[in-house]
């Protein structure tokens, strides 16, 4: 009888009989014997300290390799030093300069190839061309206040090609020979060297002067000033008489001296830079035209001469005794 209450107080604890591992314990028989299944079991159980040592030792031998490309880095920064800066600062300096150099000279072809920008200094009506041709040949009155200047290159420039032409039919027309070049670019060179040339110099000189004119008007008023000189020597290339190219040279290039000279002045403050300004304009002025004219007009004149008769004689056929020529000729050879 004490054991069913033994027996009904230890039915909780039964589950102690029960395997402790499903499928890896078996009952067998009825003593409650375990047996163990090894092919389940993991065999590597020692493989895990192995596999920990050659992580550290790889590590080891990154953080080594690492401090060794550290050290050698440290070298070359204390063997190249100084040197290795300023080569480095010297190529960002040449880079940011060719950089620098290559947009201005990108902006400046864009400037100067911009047709646009030329074209207020041409835009000007052919009435006015004429008006301001006459207005060259007319010396202004009024010199206490500045006269207006126009601002414009058509007239000039039309002015210095026409006189390129008028020149380079006076050389076609006086046989000149020119050696080194030709005659159409000795023409252009005289002629733009001129005009560009005289009007730096009066500019420069205007600048030391106080005058107030700029380097747009400048060649505009002495290329205006040509208009005389094209007349002359338009005629004076077809009529070859000297006292004609005088009166022409006084009267025409007198005039379109003295309208650039009133210009001057009345843009020049003071005796004295108004006598310098003005006096080294005519003067040039003047003795181009005179050059332009005697300097191919010599080979001219020289073929008129002959064709007029002055040295004629010399190249006369003079009629000749024969028989006196034979007398001359053996009392020569007998002495």
């Amino acid at each position: 009888m004490s054991a069913g209450p033994g027996r009904a107080s230890a039915e909780p604890w039964g589950s102690f009989d029960e395997p402790v591992v499903q499928g890896g314990f078996g009952a067998q028989g009825g003593g409650g014997s375990a047996v163990i299944d090894m092919e389940n079991m993991d065999d590597t159980s020692g493989s895990s300290f192995e596999d920990m040592g050659e992580m550290h030792q790889r590590m080891k031998e990154e953080e080594e390799v690492a401090a060794e490309a550290a050290d050698a880095d440290d070298q070359d920064g204390d063997f190249l030093g100084m040197k290795g800066f300023k080569g480095q600062l010297g190529r960002q300096v040449a880079d940011e300069v060719w950089q620098v150099g290559k947009r201005q000279a990108s902006r400046a072809f864009n400037l100067y190839a911009n047709i646009d920008i030329l074209r207020p200094y041409f835009d000007v009506e052919p009435a006015q061309v004429d008006g301001r041709l006459i207005e060259s040949m007319i010396p202004g009155r009024m010199i206490n206040f500045p006269q207006k200047i126009a601002g414009e290159l058509y007239g000039p420039l039309m002015l210095v090609f026409t006189l390129v032409a008028i020149l380079l039919h006076g050389m076609k027309t006086s046989g000149t020979v020119i050696r080194e070049g030709t005659l159409m670019g000795t023409a252009i060179g005289t002629c733009f060297g001129y005009w560009l040339g005289v009007s730096s110099l009066i500019y420069f000189l205007a600048y030391l002067l106080n005058a107030q004119i700029t380097l747009l008007q400048t060649l505009s008023l002495l290329g205006y000033g040509l208009f005389g000189h094209c007349a002359v020597l338009l005629v004076s290339y077809n009529v070859h008489v000297h006292l004609l190219f005088y009166t022409l040279w006084l009267l025409l290039g007198g005039l379109s001296t003295l309208r650039m000279v009133s210009a001057l002045l009345s843009r020049t403050v003071g005796a004295t830079p108004r006598l310098l300004l003005c006096a080294t304009a005519s003067a040039l002025h003047m003795l181009f035209l005179l050059y332009l004219h005697f300097a191919y007009h010599k080979m001219v004149e020289g073929l008129l001469d002959s064709l007029e008769g002055s040295n004629l004689a010399a190249m006369q056929r003079v009629a000749r005794d024969v028989e006196q020529v034979r007398i001359n000729s053996t009392a020569a050879l007998a002495m």
